[in-house]
């Protein structure tokens, strides 16, 4: 990997975390930035972000990624929550059906208050939890057919599909915006610094991952 400046970056995109509380998004979070997990991580209060930069082509997506508590009660910061959003991972618990069955929910309101072009990856984290599975591959992949998102099963514990998973919605927003014109003008303000990180290959990153992901 090789690094450069953090302030040196061609795209800067503003990447949500959404779901139910306890489903891993921090431990996402921080495994993706930082390269850490931790088992007594505690529910996120109010919202925490940080930030990586990537190399997609031949350009350097600086990603800033926003976490929020999944419980009701702090819902009143939805709407700047979503604001200015072109990426979103939409988590579940794949030991916990509950955490999947409320998924409709949150897609629907990231929807509500987002572009319709914002890419959406559905996560299944917590894929090392083999014997408690509660939701199978197959399920979750036909509901990411049906709302047309990416789908890939990730383990923060054990760095499975991590890497794959924030990568892939990256990439996707960066095509997304070498189409279009996006005003990104007021995110480029005050940016907290974070790890500058320049990959080798985007290749290794499928857009729906559904097999192999729990097998090791």
């Amino acid at each position: 990997m090789a690094y450069r400046p953090d302030e040196d970056y061609d795209y800067l995109f503003k990447v949500v975390l959404i779901g139910d509380s306890g489903v891993g998004k921090s431990n996402l979070l921080s495994r993706f930035t930082k390269n850490e997990f931790s088992l007594e991580t505690k529910s996120t209060i109010g919202v925490e972000f940080a930030t990586r930069s990537i190399k997609v082509d031949d350009k350097i997506v600086k990603a800033q990624i926003w976490d929020t508590a999944g419980q009701e009660r702090y819902r009143a910061i939805t709407s700047a929550y979503y604001r200015g959003a072109v990426g979103a991972l939409l988590v579940y618990d794949v030991s916990r059906h509950i955490t999947f069955d409320n998924v409709e929910r949150w897609l629907k309101e990231l929807r509500d208050h987002t572009e319709a072009s914002i890419v959406v990856m559905l996560v299944g984290n917590k894929a090392d939890l083999r014997h408690l599975r509660a939701v199978s591959v197959e399920e979750a992949k036909a509901f990411a057919e049906r709302e047309r998102t990416f789908f890939m099963e990730t383990s923060a514990l054990e760095a499975l599909n991590v890497e794959s998973c924030f990568a892939e919605v990256l990439s996707q927003v960066y095509h997304v915006a070498s189409k279009k014109t996006l005003d990104g003008g007021d995110d480029s303000v005050a940016v907290p610094k974070g790890q500058s990180i320049t990959l080798d290959s985007l290749d290794d990153a499928p857009a729906v991952k559904s097999t192999g992901c729990c097998s090791s």
